[in-house]
């Protein structure tokens, strides 16, 4: 199973390149269902290798053009407070809560990110209002913190629905707060759960030449 798992970890870089998420979706399903992790530990390993992950495709979009750098960095620091309280909480709630909580996110951020795509074609020239940036932050990134999901699913449409950004900028732009907010919920993780470094150093490879 450990080769299974590694050789599955380029699918995580592959989607979180194209679409800027889906990261996390697809690590704790394969930390738990095939590695065979505990979901506490696979939600604090799957924070850190999304995190690395969305370094090597932050690079590559930024390159391209498109990071909007004000909204991330904005967004993103809001993200962390609501990230690292909920690292802090996650532990501390049982592990079919946190499943549950997993797969409604996964349903909700589907939907979300099918709705955010129609008819979004504005020039991408406007800017989040603060307020808005300052609030969807901290609740994306109690999300992220609890559950270890809602990544780029829930950034982006936030971007594209709330920001008028084109989903190119959105992509781009959700890799930045992905990767704040991601090791901020690490952080609060580590308090409480100890992870396979070795696994998570290996899936994290794989996982960025997925995303390259």
């Amino acid at each position: 199973m450990f080769w299974l798992t590694l050789a599955l970890a380029v699918l995580i870089g592959v989607t979180l390149g194209i679409f800027g998420g889906g990261g996390s979706i697809l690590t704790v399903p394969l930390l738990i269902y095939v590695a065979g992790q505990e979901p506490k530990v696979a939600i604090a390993t799957s924070l850190f290798v999304v995190g690395i992950t969305s370094i090597g495709a932050l690079v590559t979009h930024a390159r391209a053009g498109r990071v909007r750098w004000r909204t991330g960095v904005i967004f993103g620091l809001s993200a962390m407070v609501g990230a690292y309280g909920g690292g802090l909480l996650g532990p501390l709630l049982p592990d079919v809560v946190l499943l549950v909580g997993f797969a409604l996110m996964m349903l909700a951020t589907a939907v979300a990110m099918i709705r955010g795509r129609k008819n979004r074609d504005g020039d991408g020239a406007a800017e989040l209002p603060m307020l808005l940036v300052l609030l969807e932050g901290v609740v994306v990134g109690l999300v992220t913190g609890i559950v270890g999901a809602g990544g780029g699913f829930l950034v982006v449409p936030a971007l594209v629905l709330l920001g008028g950004l084109p989903m190119a900028a959105a992509v781009g732009t959700s890799l930045l707060v992905i990767v704040m907010k991601s090791f901020a919920a690490l952080a609060g993780y580590l308090s409480a759960v100890q992870i396979d470094w070795t696994l998570a150093f290996w899936v994290t490879a794989l996982a960025l030449v997925g995303s390259v």
